[in-house]
């Protein structure tokens, strides 16, 4: 066979054969930019660190050539044969491979930023720490490739196969992946904040730990997926497919899951505030530890939630009609202690440390309460996470305060009436919720004692004014009934001058309040613990 003559971009050289090109090759030279060299047969030859950027290489065989190191931007490589080419660290930015055959190639550590691979076959292609940046992959083969810690932000991978694929800590972000085959692929600490997943097959995907915040995911199949301690904050989720997923643990807030289906899904511990369910059908969801407040639920279809701590279906909360809708309720249980008195930056550093310490010990604190500060009055706002931990809360978070033993003892004589009535007359609904206040309050007793003793920080914030002004502490439960746990009896009471009183006058009168420990009604807590939303136990 007669090689072909080419024309080479080197000075003083007119046209040389294939043959001449690879003898100056294993000369030293190495600049062959330019090159017009298409269908040429240079399969397993060695061409590591050569230059030929801007050449024609359309239709060559490549395959299980050493291209190493290669410089080979603005190439033509449309439909080369590149099968088990070494290409590793290779700089082909902005190079054409469209419909190229790069199965089993090493493309790690190359620059293809720009590229076009349009229905190129990447089949099992190593592409490990490869810079894709806006590189055009529209319908390529990338089956079970990898591409660990590969830059695709910005790429198109519309309609491509990447079904098995290892994308582990890959950056997707703003990347095109509509229409993608992604089932079963890896893609776990994956970077895909703001992609376009329309329709995309994620089915048994690995997105553990992946950031998908702002993602598009409209219609997409998520059945099965891993998404444990994923970050879905603000994704849209419309329509799409998460039976069986796994969402344990994963940041769901403000996302948009309108008509989505999470028949079976797992999201113990997920966190979805402000969450759209409309629509959405969530029958058999795991929701152990998750929130129920907070969302939009119109129209939403759950028959029965499982609430085991396992997912095991030991214990499992059944809906008739309408009761869903009352279950997943947007009103979250809070405390709000009131203070007649306003906060001064002293009290602000001193309060915030307190509370600082005491969620370090308190597990029920998991975060520090909202504060609107008035020109005589200053509320706290606290979130619990359910109804029977309101009172074991209020019982831990009233300690900075020198009201504190009054309302602890408050809340300790609420318990026991409504263990009174409990027994008198069987009166609540569920006896569980019961045993349930019993044991918080048991150990926030226990809690609040080591916190007394090992905090120094409440004693700091104890000494000050604000902190001896009267309180009044309210309870909201979830279906937003009110209950006043303690008022003390000189709260709103404007006395003249009261700025002017020292600190013992306030301890004066607190002392007196103790006195007067008013409490509710036994009709209105009883009334208040019905409204809880508590846990039935069906096995």
């Amino acid at each position: 066979m007669t090689l072909p003559t080419i024309k080479v971009g080197i000075q003083g050289v007119a046209s040389m054969t294939v043959e001449e090109l690879l003898e100056k090759y294993a000369a030293g030279v190495l600049n062959f930019s330019g090159v017009d060299l298409p269908e040429a047969n240079l399969s397993g030859v060695k061409l590591s660190g050569i230059n030929l950027s801007d050449a024609n290489l359309s239709i060559v065989n490549l395959s299980g050539a050493n291209l190493s190191e290669a410089k080979l931007s603005n190439a033509k490589l449309n439909v080369a044969r590149l099968s088990g080419a070494n290409l590793c660290s290779a700089i082909l930015n902005n190079a054409s491979l469209n419909v190229a055959n790069l199965i089993r190639a090493d493309l790690s550590r190359a620059q293809l930023k720009g590229a076009s691979l349009i229905r190129a076959e990447l089949i099992r292609a190593d592409l490990s720490r490869t810079d894709l940046s806006e590189a055009d992959l529209t319908g390529a083969d990338l089956r079970e490739a990898t591409l660990r810690q590969a830059n695709l932000r910005h790429a198109n991978l519309s309609e491509t196969v990447l079904k098995g694929a290892s994308l582990t800590g890959a950056n997707l972000e703003m990347a095109n992946l509509n229409a993608s085959d992604l089932s079963r692929s890896d893609l776990s600490g994956a970077n895909l904040r703001e992609t376009e997943l329309r329709q995309a097959n994620l089915s048994h995907a690995n997105l553990s730990g992946a950031d998908l915040s702002g993602a598009n995911l409209r219609w997409a199949d998520l059945s099965g997926a891993n998404l444990r301690w994923a970050d879905l904050s603000g994704a849209k989720l419309s329509g799409a497919d998460l039976i069986g997923a796994d969402l344990s643990n994963a940041n769901l807030t403000n996302t948009s899951l309108v008509h989505a289906n999470l028949t079976q899904a797992k999201l113990i511990r997920a966190e979805w505030i402000g969450a759209d369910l409309t629509g959405a059908t969530l029958t058999g969801a795991k929701l152990y530890a998750t929130s129920r407040f907070g969302l939009k639920t119109e129209s939403m279809i759950c028959e029965w939630v499982d609430l085991s701590p396992n997912g095991d279906r030991s214990i499992v909360q059944k809906f008739h009609s309408a009761e869903s809708r009352d279950f997943f309720n947007e009103t979250p249980p809070t405390i709000r202690i009131i203070v007649d008195a306003a906060l001064e930056h002293e009290a602000n550093f001193a309060i915030a440390g307190a509370y600082y310490q005491i969620a370090q010990e308190y597990r029920g604190l998991k975060q520090p309460p909202s504060i609107e500060s008035g020109r005589r009055r200053t509320v706290f706002t606290f979130h619990v996470d359910s109804d029977e931990a309101l009172l074991s809360t209020a019982y831990i978070v009233i300690l900075p305060f020198l009201d504190a033993a009054s309302i602890q003892k408050n809340i300790s004589s609420m318990v026991e009436m409504i263990n009174s009535e409990v027994v008198a007359k069987q009166d609540l609904k569920s006896p569980q919720i019961v045993e349930q206040l019993n044991i918080l309050l048991e150990q926030a007793t226990g809690q609040a004692t080591t916190i007394k003793q090992m905090k120094k920080n409440i004693e700091v914030a104890a000494k000050l004014n604000f902190c001896k002004a009267p309180t009044q502490i309210i309870l909201t439960n979830s279906s937003a009934q009110t209950l006043i746990v303690y008022d003390h009896p000189n709260f709103g009471k404007r006395f003249i001058n009261r700025s002017a009183l020292n600190a013992s006058t306030y301890d004066d009168i607190s002392n007196e309040s103790i006195k007067y420990d008013i409490l509710p009604s036994l009709n209105m807590v009883i009334d208040f613990v019905k409204g809880f939303h508590y846990i039935s136990h069906e096995a």
